[in-house]
């Protein structure tokens, strides 16, 4: 009795568990059935207007870097050693020819013109007395002259004496004398006034050296001077650059030079002014750096506003013509530090990075990504992007024939 009913209590879990796993079968097999996937609506074509590219003659330009500076430049030393009293202008200012610019001590200097003030007066004020002396003995030398022609008769006619006539000779001689060192003296004070003059001279020359003016009308670009410093002659003290008058100096490469000429015109480009000027080359320096194999051309530039010395500018010197591959400037895409173009190939949009060159109005040099043929899509609609379809179009008809 137990015995059957063990059997009947097996047979019955036996059951029970080929029942579950046909029920696991059957849940497995319904979880592997494939349902079909959504399906997305293709995108519309984009309407686009392509252009060809082709090469085409560009002018050959080549740049070269520079900076500007005034045509006329004055470094101002003083001629001589001295402290600074004054300084009367500062960094920017615009001064006039003739304006006081630095001054110096000049005690020792004044003193030495007084001394020669006084020795000139002094050397002067013996002129009458000399004068006079010279008056006397030209008198003296006259009646001499005279009593001895009359001595000298009667001693012919022997009318008097050989003393007398001796005495008289003697008279004449001492005359003589007299009057050739009354000359002597005049000849001497001369001589003391020009040197007191000469003195004078000096002294106001050099006193002139403790006050520094401008050369010529300009601003002021550097200063190295304060009061209380020493001045030495030959350091510069102030520089003054003429107003108005700018210059570009570029360093050009010497392979460049041949095709460089004095009167050129070249096209420069004053970056911090966001401006580009017509200028006309009037230097070439003939030496050549050794270290950069470079050479100094000078560009006289026009009166522009805001323009000073030591700007930073670009030179354009037109080199001849060359063939090159130019497209839109619009026609690129820029995304951070790429730049990409799109062109059509069978009805679709397809990007390539190119690598420009340089630019001439709004056009752009392509210097790689892109050959003489390609279908460049221009202008770029908006939401195009690599891949999408198009229609492309050149001057109204499509690619294909067909009329849009």
């Amino acid at each position: 009795m137990r015995l059957g009913i063990v059997k009947l209590i097996m047979l019955n879990i036996k059951r029970v568990t080929i029942a579950f796993a046909v029920a696991s079968l059957l849940a497995g097999c319904g979880k592997n059935e494939v349902t079909p996937a959504a399906k997305t609506a293709p995108a519309s074509p984009v309407a686009v207007s392509v252009i060809p590219v082709r090469s085409t003659n560009w002018p050959d330009v080549y740049e070269a870097t520079g900076t500007v500076r005034a045509r006329m430049s004055s470094a101002i030393a003083s001629r001589m050693t001295g402290q600074v009293r004054e300084v009367r202008v500062n960094l920017g200012d615009r001064v006039s020819a003739g304006q006081v610019l630095v001054v110096l001590d000049a005690e020792g200097l004044d003193a030495a013109s007084s001394g020669s003030e006084a020795a000139l007066a002094e050397a002067r004020s013996a002129q009458p007395e000399i004068e006079s002396a010279v008056t006397a003995a030209k008198a003296q030398l006259d009646l001499a002259q005279i009593t001895f022609g009359r001595m000298r008769d009667l001693f012919a006619k022997k009318s008097i004496s050989n003393q007398e006539f001796d005495e008289a000779s003697a008279k004449l001689k001492v005359a003589e004398a007299n009057y050739a060192m009354a000359m002597a003296k005049r000849e001497q004070l001369a001589g003391k006034i020009a040197q007191a003059e000469q003195g004078v001279r000096s002294a106001r020359i050099n006193r002139s050296y403790s006050t520094i003016v401008a050369p010529f009308a300009g601003i002021v670009a550097e200063k190295s001077i304060e009061p209380g410093m020493l001045a030495t002659p030959g350091a510069p003290l102030i520089t003054i650059e003429q107003a108005g008058a700018w210059r570009l100096e570029a360093s050009v490469e010497e392979s460049r030079l041949a095709n460089i000429r004095r009167g050129q015109a070249v096209e420069v480009q004053i970056e911090s002014l966001g401006r580009t000027v017509d200028g006309r080359i009037s230097e070439i320096v003939p030496a050549v750096d050794p270290a950069s194999r470079t050479a100094t051309v000078k560009i006289d530039l026009p009166q522009v506003a805001d323009l000073r010395g030591g700007q930073f500018g670009r030179a354009r010197f037109k080199m001849g013509q060359r063939e090159v591959l130019a497209i839109p400037a619009n026609a690129v895409a820029e995304r951070g530090q790429l730049q990409n173009v799109y062109i059509a190939t069978e009805n679709t949009a397809r990007a390539r990075m190119v690598t420009l060159g340089a630019r001439n109005g709004d056009q752009v040099e392509v210097l790689s990504g892109l050959t003489a043929g390609d279908t460049l899509i221009y202008p770029i609609p908006s939401g195009l992007s690599e891949g999408s379809p198009i229609v492309p179009s050149i001057t109204g008809t499509s690619l294909n024939g067909v009329r849009k």
